[in-house]
């Protein structure tokens, strides 16, 4: 039979500047998106017919613009974690 040791956890050092550093990273790369995702909501409400272009293989920009902005939001998330994990990441 398995023996769990029911102490306490240790606590978790904190370091303030680098929480602080991650904070500012993901105001950053939030902001990057948010322009990403206003550009795609400005266009559907002001020019919509823009969005009906066919640029590529048939498909129309509204899907690849909607199918980008998913990539983005993937390659933002890997930008943020690998900048997280490096020392003093995007600073220099």
């Amino acid at each position: 039979m398995a023996h769990f040791d029911q102490a306490p956890a240790e606590r978790e050092t904190v370091n303030e500047d680098e929480a602080k550093r991650r904070a500012r990273l993901g105001l950053v790369l939030f902001a990057i998106y948010f322009a990403l995702y206003a550009g795609f909501m400005l266009i559907n409400v002001f020019v919509p017919a823009l969005l009906e272009i066919t640029p590529f293989a048939g498909v129309n920009l509204a899907i690849l613009y909607g199918f980008g902005l998913i990539v983005a939001a993937l390659l933002l998330a890997l930008v943020y974690a690998w900048l997280c994990r490096r020392p003093g990441g995007g600073q220099p």
